[in-house]
């Protein structure tokens, strides 16, 4: 898929900032907080960008060549979904970079600026794990006509055919060389000056996404997902996914499904109750709409607050499924039932029901915060909750996993090994 990259090679936050608004409203989906705005502002700028842009992809140009860990570290926690290191760093750099990148659910980027063969270079950081492949197209490019560059399209185009990465370009383009580059067959296009110093930003950059292909471009503000929508995309991911999508955060610690072969999203009817007082539980079963996950904080107690009757309850109320930091009981005839429940444990006794406790508070369910609203989505791995203010971002950023993940299948369905993909 195409992508358009701003590149933000300013020195002042608030000139990037109007300038990316403008660009993202021409189209452009990605933007990059350029080598100099991050040495004049550091991690801020990055930090800035990702908070006042959360569905663009932010693109950190550190120009890494030592302390790969590190400095990829530090974008990834100041909101950057691709860090960009230099291809000439050595391949311990490069590891440790690639390492990092895993580790805090961000991509790689190798800049192959100042590399001598780059095709060779290209099939090394392939190998060590990086996620694109960068190549600066000399500027001359502009200014001489576009058949006589042959040298440096062929080079591309050897690029783009020896390795099996998504190819970056960079250096110069405009509407004159961005469909040339395309021909060759690099996917993001990488553009500054030519935006950045432009009379009319949204018209340029929506001249250049036309031509780019990128799927995103448009003039109207993002449509928003409904409700539905939102809830039937989770349900097509397993939870591994979003919570790579959240950086490792979300997923609840200690709960298991009491029946397999389940995966369901839905907002959170939530409870608060202890000792074992299932009254609050079962009353939550009458006033959840249908389709809602009734999410339980019971203490981790081991006494149970859920069982067959409370199941048959809430079958029949159109209840979606129940995730219980405590304990429930009954788990054979639940299973029989067929419906989905999460649990701590399960026991042979069960409490009272006094009624003690509260419903649609903000609750600790398996180590996460869970408000009423948050989407919850659960399957046979776990469970994961999804704020309700940053859904439709983390639904986006979960199907990117979901490709990505693909395209590491097919690299070793294609022969590699998944510690050559990732350059352990």
């Amino acid at each position: 898929m195409p992508h358009l990259q701003v590149a933000l090679d300013l020195l002042s936050i608030e000139d990037a900032l109007t300038i990316a608004e403008e660009a993202v409203r021409g189209g452009a989906d990605w933007l990059e907080a350029g080598t100099p705005l991050i040495k004049n502002h550091g991690m801020l700028a990055v930090k800035r960008l990702k908070s006042s842009f959360p569905s663009c992809t932010v693109v950190a140009d550190m120009k890494t060549m030592d302390t790969g860990d590190l400095e990829v570290e530090m974008a990834a926690k100041n909101g950057a979904d691709v860090v960009v290191i230099l291809g000439a760093a050595s391949d311990f750099t490069v590891k440790r970079a690639v390492n990092a990148a895993r580790a805090h659910g961000v991509r790689i980027m190798a800049d192959l600026l100042g590399v001598g063969d780059r095709l060779q270079r290209a099939r090394q950081l392939e190998r060590l794990g990086v996620d694109y492949l960068l190549v600066h197209t000399p500027k001359d490019i502009q200014k001489v006509k576009l058949e006589e560059v042959s040298s440096s399209l062929e080079e591309l185009r050897s690029i783009v055919e020896g390795t099996a990465l998504p190819v970056a370009v960079a250096g110069g383009i405009n509407r004159d060389t961005l469909p040339v580059l395309k021909r060759a067959g690099a996917e993001i296009f990488v553009v500054g000056s030519a935006i950045t110093k432009a009379k009319d930003v949204v018209a340029t950059t929506r001249e250049l996404c036309s031509l780019a292909g990128v799927a995103r471009a448009k003039t109207e503000p993002e449509k928003k997902l409904s409700y539905g929508e939102v809830v039937a995309g989770f349900e097509a991911l397993p939870t591994p996914f979003i919570s790579d999508a959240m950086k490792r955060f979300g997923a609840m610690r200690g709960l298991k499904p009491l029946v397999r072969g389940k995966r369901i999203a839905g907002k959170a009817f939530t409870v608060r109750t202890l000792g074992g007082d299932w009254g609050k539980v079962v009353k939550a079963v009458d006033l959840a709409e249908a389709g809602d996950v009734i999410v339980v904080d019971a203490q981790g107690v081991e006494i149970a607050v859920w069982g067959e009757l409370a199941t048959l309850s809430a079958m029949r109320r159109g209840i979606k499924g129940v995730v219980i930091d405590g304990a429930v009981r009954d788990s054979d005839d639940i299973a029989r039932l067929n419906f989905p429940v999460w649990a701590r444990s399960v026991v042979p006794n069960a409490g009272e029901p006094h009624g003690h406790g509260e419903l649609q508070v903000s609750i600790s369910c398996g180590g996460q915060r869970v408000n009423p609203g948050d989407i919850i989505v659960a399957d046979d791995v776990g469970v994961v909750v999804v704020p309700r203010e940053i859904m439709q971002e983390v639904l986006a950023k979960a199907r990117e996993v979901a490709e990505k993940e693909r395209r590491y299948k097919e690299e070793i369905r294609r022969g590699k090994t998944l510690s050559e993909i990732f350059g352990l």
